[in-house]
Formats: structure tokens, sequence, C-alpha cells
């Protein structure tokens, strides 16, 4: 049998997009983890774990179409046979399904053990996970009895009560995430719109961010500390152990640099027996320890990039040219070359970058106000729903009603859903230590955050499809395949429908600011906000900000940030430079530490346009509150006011009891040596005493 020239087009999209996402995976891959030196055990459940929800994305739309397509053939869109959109669908869920909930969860405690043998890593993998998929078994045993009582004992209910809790789990964080998202996302773009005040964001978080970067350099040397300490008495422990204790110092810094001669520790810090477990827990804190120095020493140098790109952004607006000095070497290689005038380059980014990121802002935000208006009326009105009217093309059509234009808006709302909620991954700390490092990021940190993009996916793919008419999405094969199931008891159904209600929640804690509220009240906060600051005026400032960047700018020079390092100051030991996995440590630089004032010494000034006196003033009035200023201007009255020569002259001694004349001798007041001040205890300013 032929097939038709449609099928063949739709054949040829699915196999080119499959391989278009191959190629960016791999090149998200490379730009977060060294392909060369991570194992291969670890790359490819990675990789899959992010490949299968982006292919998924693709697969919504043209499940949609293949049973809803229009019979123009100008506007019809990608479409397949119904068996291989059910080969598709059950290939990419149950794979994401297994990688989400075992392989990935197993495989990230694997790496983060520190035991030496993979058959003890193994085993420590699964006694940390053991007791979370005992908790999970628990309840699907409540849940299994509950479908065994509403719809009798039925072969389709053990697999519909396992999607129907997997859906039902992470549709509740799904939400909430995606809730914090819809507001962040937009909110960010329109602030980072203004440069000034984008660099006070960048001048409030640095504090914290210095802070940060003392505790985890701190950490790393409290952890070699213990290990020096161990090393000492490794000829008191057998041969095994001796080679496990040599291993960890091999790969700390200690080996290279030595202990450093300030690191005093406790006499009780080693234990008297060494055991298999006590090595293990070592290693493991050394790992983490290392891997959290560089990833604050990462985002610092980050941090001191922007502000010095943006400060030369604002430094600018004088004399209308812009100029960046010499790129990075790690920089892409777009921006090592510079094919702009200075004052083109000024125009780029101090007026149509801006303008962009505004229009952009405001762009999100109403497709934000959509999602959530979707969200509240897809039981009582569906067809009121906006989303819907933008994807279903041909409402009125008897043949099908979503031809090309609505598989690709339908591919592109889902892709902002997702991206709104893996971007909170971000805002809301109560991950850990977990991050994204460039081309060093943890191999835990790599299988959680790759397991939360399939885990979230799934959940936000079906709940943009119920935003469509329901003789529209009860006819696909995503429909047939998960949702039937989840609707398979009344309670799976409410729950699909006016669980998404909630959204209102985040989004409204979010909108109206209640994390700050809540943090002030308790003192305990999940969201880091830069725009925030102690409005007692004892906290971080972002005057505070301003003098650290500013010593740390200096004391690299103006232009140090493309300027790379040598290899004493990388922050990674020596015998672990070289190769993709540490090729980028030559850029990430130890902080400038913070010196006392009394120990200070005087740093050269920065170069460049610096604000006049009066600009200084008038900026710390505008950042001052209403009270505060009016409190300044009382005290800087009484404080200027000139003292009367005859109040002046009390002080003064006659010239027949030694006196001199009044342009020789200070008042007694403002010197306690002379006049009256004598008396009470002054001295001359010479610091001889009289008798």
């Amino acid at each position: 049998m032929s097939v038709p020239e449609t099928s063949i087009g739709s054949y040829a999209f699915a196999l080119c997009s499959l391989l278009v996402i191959t190629f960016l995976v791999l090149i998200l891959l490379r730009y977060f983890l060294p392909l060369r030196t991570t194992p291969a055990y670890l790359l490819v459940p990675v990789f899959l774990a992010i490949a299968l929800p982006i292919s998924i994305i693709l697969l919504v739309p043209i499940d949609l179409a293949s049973t809803s397509s229009t019979s123009d053939e100008g506007s019809r869109g990608i479409c397949l046979p119904d068996r291989v959109m059910l080969v598709a669908w059950r290939s990419a869920y149950w794979l994401t399904f297994v990688l989400t909930w075992f392989i990935l969860p197993l495989l990230g405690e694997y790496t983060d053990s520190g035991y030496r043998i993979p058959k003890d890593r193994i085993l420590y993998s699964l006694k940390q996970n053991g007791r979370y998929q005992l908790t999970v078994l628990s309840c699907g045993i409540v849940g299994l009895t509950y479908v065994f009582l509403q719809n009798g004992f039925k072969g389709t209910s053990v697999q519909g009560l396992i999607m129907a809790l997997a859906y039902c789990w992470a549709l509740v964080q799904a939400i909430y995430l995606m809730g914090h998202g819809l507001v962040a996302v937009p909110r960010k773009l329109v602030r980072n719109a203004n440069n000034e005040g984008r660099l006070k964001r960048i001048q409030i978080q640095a504090p914290k961010l210095h802070e940060k970067l003392q505790d985890a350099i701190t950490e790393l040397n409290e952890v070699e500390g213990v290990l020096t300490q161990l090393s000492k008495r490794k000829n008191g422990v057998s041969r095994d152990h001796q080679e496990w204790i040599e291993d960890l110092v091999i790969t700390s810094s200690i080996s290279d640099s030595g202990p450093e001669p300030t690191r005093s520790l406790p006499n009780h810090a080693v234990p008297a027996v060494i055991t298999d477990r006590y090595l293990a827990e070592l290693g493991r804190k050394l790992r983490r320890a290392r891997h959290k120095r560089v990833r604050f020493i990462s985002e610092w140098d980050g941090l001191l990039q922007q502000a010095t790109e943006v400060g030369k952004i604002v430094d600018s607006a004088g004399s209308k040219q812009l100029f960046f000095g010499k790129p990075s070497p790690d920089a892409l290689w777009l921006s090592r070359f510079s094919l702009l005038h200075p004052y083109t380059r000024y125009l780029l980014y101090s007026r149509v970058i801006p303008s962009i990121k505004l229009v952009s802002g405001f762009f999100f935000s109403l497709a934000s106000v959509c999602i959530v208006w979707s969200e509240l009326i897809k039981f009582s009105a569906p067809q009121l729903s906006i989303i819907s009217l933008t994807v279903v093309h041909h409402a009125n059509s008897d043949s099908g009603k979503i031809g090309f234009a609505g598989q690709v808006i339908a591919a592109l709302w889902i892709f902002y859903m997702c991206a709104t909620a893996l971007a909170s991954f971000n805002d809301i700390k109560i991950w850990g230590n977990r991050a994204l490092v460039k081309r060093n990021t943890y191999g835990e940190s790599a299988c959680w955050y790759s397991g939360q993009v399939a885990k979230l996916t799934v959940p936000l793919s079906y709940n943009f499809v119920t935003f469509l008419p329901s003789d529209i999405y009860q006819k696909t094969t995503f429909y047939h395949f998960l949702g039937r199931l989840i609707v398979l008891t009344p309670l799976g159904k409410g729950f699909d429908y006016f669980f998404p209600i909630f959204i209102l929640i985040p989004v409204c804690a979010t909108l109206f600011n209640f994390y700050g509220r809540i943090q002030k009240l308790s003192g305990f906060g999940i969201y880091e906000d830069d725009e925030e600051e102690d409005p007692s005026g004892y906290g971080t400032t972002w005057r505070e900000g301003r003098d650290l960047l500013e010593r740390e700018l200096s004391g690299r020079g103006t232009d140090g940030l493309s300027t790379p390092l040598d290899g004493a100051s990388s922050p990674v030991p020596p015998h672990q430079r070289g190769g993709t996995s540490t090729g980028n440590q030559r850029n990430l630089r130890a902080p400038a530490l913070y010196v006392p004032p009394a120990q200070r010494t005087p740093l050269p000034e920065r170069q460049g346009p610096r604000p006049s006196t009066a600009a200084q003033a008038a900026e710390e009035e505008d950042d001052e509150g209403a009270f505060t200023g009016f409190a300044h201007r009382v005290r800087n009255t009484f404080e200027n006011v000139e003292t009367p020569d005859w109040v002046a002259d009390l002080g003064k001694r006659p010239k027949w009891m030694g006196g001199t004349d009044g342009n020789q001798e200070s008042s007694g007041r403002a010197e306690a040596g002379r006049g009256l001040g004598r008396w009470f205890g002054g001295r001359p300013s010479d610091g001889r005493v009289r008798l």
C-alpha cells in the first residue's frame, strides 16, 4: 500500500525533530557537564531524561492534529497513524516513569556515595532510596484498596493506580512551581529592562553571595583539616584503609598545597576507630564541599561579570560610547567578535535590549494571565478558554479543527508552561546544595534536575490538553493512554478538574510578596528576592554591596574579569585540571576576603568616571525613607550652627595667666588640652602632662 504524500512529510518531520532534539540536548549537557570525563552510566540516563520530555512537547500537538486534522491540504498539520502514536506514547511515558522514580534517584545516591567499591555504593543507594520507596508503596496500598472497592478487581486497576498516583503527585509540584514562575519570569524581564535598578539588585545580592562563598571555603577547609589529621594516623589502620585515605588525600588540595597553618581542629575530630562508614562519610563530605566551593566561586564570578558590564552600560550614558574590553577566553564564540561601533553598542545595550525585555515582559505577562484564566474556567466554561481559542482554528469544521498553525501555538504554550515551572527552581531555595554549574555540575545534582524535568513535563502536558474542548482531547491517544486512567474514579476526576484552581495560591504569594512577609515574621524564607533590602538599615544594603564589588574589582583591575587566571589560583586541585572537566576553572577566581577597617590598606581607585559628591548625596537621599531623611536634616541643622565668639572666649586664659591670642589658640571645647578642658583630665596636644 502506498503511503500518502502528507504521511511521508509527517514521518520526515518527526525524524528531523528527533535529530534536532538530540543535538540540542547534547549541547545542553556539554554546557553543564564534562562529556569526556562523565561516565556513560550517568550521561545516558540524564540525556534520556531531558530528551524524552522535549519530545513529549512535540508529541502532544502531533496527537491533537492526528485526531482533529483539517481537510484542507494547505493547512493540514503533522499527522501520524494511531498505532505509531500509541507506541510513541508508551515508549516516552514508561521510559520517563522508570527514569523519574527508580533509575535517577538510585543513580544520584550512587554518585553521591563515598564508598570505593561499586557493590557498597549500590547497597548504600538502595538503602537511601528504600525509605522513600516504602513510603510510596504504603500510599499505593491504600490507593489500591480504594480503586478495588470502586471498580472491582480488574487488570487495569493496578496500572491506573500507578499512573494516577504518579500524575497527582507530580501535578501538585508542577502547579506550585508554574504558579510561581508565571509571575516571576515576566517580572524579572521587566525589572532587568532598567539598567540602574538591575545594578542595584546586583549590589544587594553581592554580600549574601560573598558570605555563602566564605562559608563554603571554610567548610572545605574544615573537612580537609580532618583529612590532614587522619592522614597522620594512617599507619595505625589496615592496608585497605590506608589506600582509601591516600585516595582521599589525592582528590583534595592537601597533596599539592599542604594543610593551611591556620586550620585548627579539636583532637576528637578523628575517632579512635576508623571504619568504612566513617571514611565513606568523610569522602562524601569532601566531594560535596569541593563542589559547593566551585559552585559559589562560579556564581561570584558571574555576579562580578554582570556588575562590570551593567556598570559600564550605566556609565556610558554621558559619553554615549560603550566599551566592554577584551572578552574572556571562555566566552561564547559570538561574544569574541566585536563588529559594532561603540556608539552602536551603546544604543543596543541601553535602548534596544531594554526595550525588547520590556515588551517581552508584558507579552509573557499576558500569556500568564491567559494560563491562569484557562485553569479557573476550564471546568465551568471551557468555551471561554483563551488557550483553546488560540489552538482550535476550525471549531465549526466537521472533518477537523486543528491545523499546522494550531500545532505550533500548542507547542509554544506547553513549552512556556514547562519553562516557567523549571525557572522556579532557581528562586525557591528548598533543594539543598543542588545547583547547575557550568562544566562542573555535581553528578547527584545532574540526576536530580533531569529527574525534575522528566517528572513535570507529563502532568503539565496533560493539564494543557484539558484546556481544549472535551470533544477534541478525548479523541487523542494521550487521553486513551493516560487520561481515562486518571479519571477512572470520581476522586481522580475531581482532583484533575479542581486542583489546578489552587494555582492562585502561588500566583498571589509571588505577586504580593507573601514570602517576604512570612520571612520577616518567622525568620524562615524559601524565596530569595534580589529586590528586598533590610528596612532597618543594619542588614544587607546596596551600599555594602557596592563597596564590596568596588574592592573586588579594584583588586583585580577594571578589566580583571576578562583576564584568565593562572593555574595556581584555580579553586580546583591541580591534579583535576585539564580536559573538559575542569577546562573552565581558570575562570573561577578566589574571592577577595573582607578586611576590617582597622586593618584595611587603601586600594587603588577604580578607573573610569566617578560620580560627583552631589550625585552621591542625591542618590543616598533618594534611597533613605522620609522619617530618616527628616532626622538627618534636623541633626545637620544643629551640628552646622556656628559657635558665637563670646562662647568660644569662655575657655581662654588671660595673658597674665599664660594665655595666648585667640588666633593661636582654639576654643576649650574643641581642644581638650587647653582652657577649662585641662581641669577635667585634658592633655595638651603635644602629649605632655602638666604637674
